[in-house]
């Protein structure tokens, strides 16, 4: 039977009548497997004899012959090392180049595709004096499994910040955490069974609404958004402050008339408030939640304002939805990541996450200027007001034809047409302009302006 190494919890392929040929074989295909990486110490002589039984000689025998082999190196007075010729590259040399910005984005060289912030611009620093804050100041009793609405220090912060920044009316009572809108949205679609999502939306959302056993139908949305007199659902889905992915704002009127449906016909509104703190040419506009708070759950995320890899999103609930949205959401096998929480709201309780904000709203105002002032003749913008992305009406091609042009330039974009539930009208191109670093921004933006022009050619 196989050994164990038991002194590192490495298991070696290795039978004990072996001898010492057998062992270095062992070690061999360890280092060439990489479960033993370059560099890695390997245990001393004596430790490796005493973990398998074997003769302190057998095991010196064996470290000097894969030591001639170049599969280890030895220096007087440190330890035995893994050699860093002994193992392959752990992926294809292109993918240590340009890894892939997420599974869903095509591969390219400059990623303009939509959804994402940009991720260097994380404040760590800030993250990290929070974290050590908490991990200071925190009681024991803050490491146990906690509420499953999520920590009430978390749920407090989140209640005054909301109410200040997006007008919500919400106590912590009525917040239930959750891992975001994707998981919202799961938990959701099984608790009330049916959903009517704008038409044009996200296709992912509606995937997920679906796996959490809900049927899913679409209302069209025009420049003043969401056609309210042709809601015929219980339930449903909108984009108010910056339509996804159009980027119109839902007009006054069709805000009144939302929450009077909501109300008059007992109906609940679910309002994604995914990118409603950058806002750039006009005073921000506040949640529809306020209007009905009973009727309407708002929903929001960190995966703009900071990094989508924290999957922190909260809903605010109308008083009856709180226990069985709050268990919903723990029947998805979801359990709230309180150190997380708990850094989260220090930052929201300190001013750091509203100065994160700013520098940001700043920053991607800049970017959206540049992209607008680069655009050639042709092309239409909306949604430019708000948010992190831009939509692109393309003139005299089809969108087929635009996404391959703009592809071989090695730019990532996302077109319109995927995003619509019903039959397909203008064709459109969807560009996150937030996606790339700062240094990556301008040579991304010179990519795509060349691949424009070429389609206007």
């Amino acid at each position: 039977m196989a050994v164990p190494w038991s002194s590192s919890d490495l298991h070696l392929d290795w039978q004990p009548d072996g001898g010492r040929r057998g062992l270095a074989e062992a070690l061999r295909r360890a280092i060439r497997d990489g479960r033993l990486s370059p560099g890695a110490v390997v245990p001393s002589t004596r430790t490796l004899a005493r973990d398998l039984g074997v003769a302190r000689g057998t095991i010196t025998r064996v470290y000097a012959d894969l030591t001639v082999e170049g599969y280890l190196y030895t220096s007087q007075g440190a330890p035995t090392r893994v050699a860093a010729t002994g193992a392959p590259p752990i992926a294809p040399p292109e993918e240590k180049i340009r890894p892939r910005a997420a599974p869903w984005v095509p591969d390219a060289r400059w990623d303009l595709y939509p959804g994402r912030p940009d991720l260097s611009a994380f404040p760590r620093a800030a993250w990290l004096s929070a974290a050590r804050r908490v991990l200071q100041d925190a009681p024991a009793a803050a490491l146990d499994y906690g509420d499953t609405r999520g920590p009430a220090a978390l749920r407090e912060a989140l209640a005054r910040y909301l109410a200040r920044t997006r007008g919500v009316l919400a106590d912590p009572g009525r917040i239930v955490l959750c891992g975001g809108f994707k998981h919202a949205i799961t938990a959701l679609g099984h608790v009330f069974g049916e959903l009517a999502f704008e038409d044009p939306s996200l296709p992912e959302f509606r995937t997920m609404a679906t796996l959490g056993g809900a049927r899913v139908t679409g209302v069209r949305v025009d420049e003043h958004g969401l056609q309210v007199s042709e809601l015929d659902s219980p339930v449903v889905v909108v984009t108010p402050a910056h339509q996804y992915p159009l980027g119109v704002t839902l007009a006054p009127e069709r805000r009144t008339a939302l929450a009077r449906w909501a109300t008059d016909t007992g109906g609940l509104v679910i309002e994604d408030d995914y990118d409603g703190e950058f806002r750039f040419d006009r005073q921000p506009v506040g949640a529809v939640q306020a209007l009905a708070p009973e009727r309407i759950v708002y929903a929001g995320t960190v995966s703009k304002t900071l990094v989508p890899a924290l999957h922190i999103g909260w809903l605010v609930v109308p008083r009856a939805l709180a226990e069985p949205v709050r268990d919903a959401l723990a029947g998805t096998g979801w359990r709230p990541p309180a150190l997380d929480h708990l850094i989260l709201a220090e930052l929201l309780n300190s001013g750091a996450y509203d100065r994160h904000v700013r520098q940001r709203r700043a920053a991607y105002r800049r970017r959206r200027d540049r992209l607008l002032g680069a655009l050639p003749p042709g092309f239409t913008p909306t949604g430019i007001s708000a948010g992190l992305h831009l939509m692109l009406g393309i003139p005299g091609t089809s969108e087929e034809e635009a996404l391959a042009t703009i592809s071989r330039h090695s730019v990532a974009v996302d077109g319109l047409a995927r995003h619509r539930m019903a039959e397909q009208r203008e064709p459109g191109i969807v560009v996150g302009y937030a996606t790339p670093a700062e240094h990556a921004f301008g040579p991304a933006l010179e990519a795509l302006v060349t691949a424009l022009r070429e389609i206007t050619a």
